[in-house]
Formats: C-alpha cells, structure tokens, sequence
C-alpha cells in the first residue's frame, strides 16, 4: 500500500493491484429553495470507506496479486 493525500479525494491508497482507492461521498442535490448561495448546492449524506467502495483485493482477478 501507498498513500497519498489528494487535494479532490482526500487519503488514497495505491493497492498491490495498482488500483487507487479512496473514500467515496453520496450526496443530495439542494432544490433552487434550499440553497443559500451560488455553491451551496448539495448536502452531504453519507461517507462511504474505501474498504467498502471498492472490490476487495482478493476477488480482482489480478494475476500479480497472491
């Protein structure tokens, strides 16, 4: 593993597979009503962990991972 920290994603990972895994965000968009200024156009409901966003290492398939 290889972390990095990314101004967009926040803390990847660089897997053994190569792959970059990082948190993933669900988001609700605001109505015209409920947003208070030009930016302000999404709520954060949810923050998944890497762990759970992505494929687990062991069932990839990648041939160099053992």
């Amino acid at each position: 593993k290889s972390p990095i920290d990314d101004p967009l994603f926040g803390p990847v990972v660089i897997r053994a597979d190569g792959r970059a895994t990082h948190p993933m965000y669900v988001f609700k968009v605001k109505s015209p009503q409920q947003s208070k200024s030009r930016f302000d156009v999404y709520d954060l409901i949810e923050t998944i962990p890497a762990d759970a966003a992505f494929r687990p290492l062991e069932q990839g398939g990648c041939q160099l991972v053992k």
